[in-house]
């Protein structure tokens, strides 16, 4: 891809990149009174939902053309560059008209190949900073398909907006993190600005804080975090949205590591270790659980606790797998054998 650096008027070049502001613009009062704390506290770049897109039907979705006209007084009386999603080529068009400086196609946009290709091409010719959530699932090109759409529409200042992974086991996140992901985006693309949403990983607003060190100290450039002048009576997300001065409070005590790391630093190495162990152990105590259901089955009908074949098949078929990816079988084999003898001690347990 051909990138260019977002070059955003008035914002100093250095990280982190804040872009701050509540989950929705709600009202004119609750949109000039957040953009004013955010200010005074020197946010240079403020965020507001205009458009709503929501999982279920019933929530608030949002003020649309309505809320663009604040978007203006806030930069008019504050000098902040303004930002909201667009998951249409009309939201597209509006924003643009109404002088938003930054837009970005969210998690659900990003996942539909058809909508991202048509604000594409509304964007044609047009000289705007586009920012694109990773999609809702795990799939790094669809995400990278995105970009490349905006790319391929001559959009050169790109960067990339991580906001974490629904999962259907509902953990400590709200989305699961795995950071792995953002890091193979920037191994594959070192030019592309990568921001984190830790308001959408967390779902928890005293989550934010810690979110937002481990997104330095992997090098993001970024932070779009939720602010509400009143999070509590926020209209739409509001466990996960900061005040404003919360929100100063959390960046303040950021500690910000310049040194130049690659994908060949130790430091960078170690942390994707650290967060591929984390799946790791998620992905095994999912296994035991499964494990416990099926000694709960075999309870129920009387069956044998150790199934002979199907052990053998077990590891038949995983040491099969691993040579495949070029593990060693002898280290495979033992894998599984843990594993199976871990799956055994939990369905014991279930018999007793």
């Amino acid at each position: 891809m051909e990138l260019e650096k977002l070059n955003l008027p008035g914002v100093e070049e250095r990280r982190p990149l804040v872009i701050a502001g509540p989950c929705s613009a709600e009202t004119e009062d609750q949109v000039m009174d957040t953009a004013r704390q955010l200010a005074k506290n020197g946010v240079k770049v403020f965020r507001a939902g205009i458009w709503k897109p929501r999982t279920k039907p019933g929530g608030f979705e949002g003020n649309g053309v309505t809320a663009l006209p604040w978007m203006q007084k806030v930069k008019k009386e504050t000098g902040m560059l303004t930002a909201t999603e667009v998951a249409t080529a009309k939201h597209a068009e509006e924003a643009l008209k109404f002088g938003v400086d930054v837009l970005w196609i969210g998690a659900r946009t990003t996942a539909d190949p058809f909508a991202v290709q048509e604000i594409a091409d509304t964007l044609k010719g047009v000289d705007v900073p586009v920012l694109i959530k990773n999609p809702v699932n795990p799939d790094l090109e669809l995400w990278i398909g995105a970009l490349q759409r905006l790319n391929n529409a001559g959009i050169k200042r790109l960067g990339a907006i991580h906001r974490g992974f629904s999962t259907y086991d509902k953990k400590l996140y709200r989305n699961l993190p795995q950071w792995h992901i953002p890091i193979e985006l920037h191994r594959r693309f070192p030019d592309l600005p990568i921001i984190c949403d830790p308001s959408h990983i967390a779902g928890r607003r005293d989550l934010i804080s810690p979110l937002c060190q481990q997104a330095m100290d992997l090098q993001f450039d970024g932070l779009i975090i939720e602010s509400h002048c009143d999070p509590d009576k926020a209209w739409s997300d509001a466990p996960q949205q900061l005040a404003p001065d919360v929100l100063s409070l959390v960046l303040n005590n950021l500690v910000i590591r310049n040194m130049n790391q690659t994908t060949e630093s130790l430091a960078e190495l170690r942390k994707q270790i650290d967060e591929i162990d984390m799946d790791l152990t998620e992905m095994l105590a999912k296994r035991m659980r499964v494990a416990k259901e099926i000694g709960i089955y075999k309870r129920e009908h009387d069956m044998p606790i150790l199934q002979t074949e199907r052990y053998d098949e077990i590891i038949k078929k995983r040491m099969e797998t691993g040579s495949a990816m070029s593990l060693d079988g002898e280290f495979t084999r033992k894998i599984f054998e843990a594993i199976h003898e871990e799956s055994v001690r939990q369905q014991m347990r279930i018999m007793e």
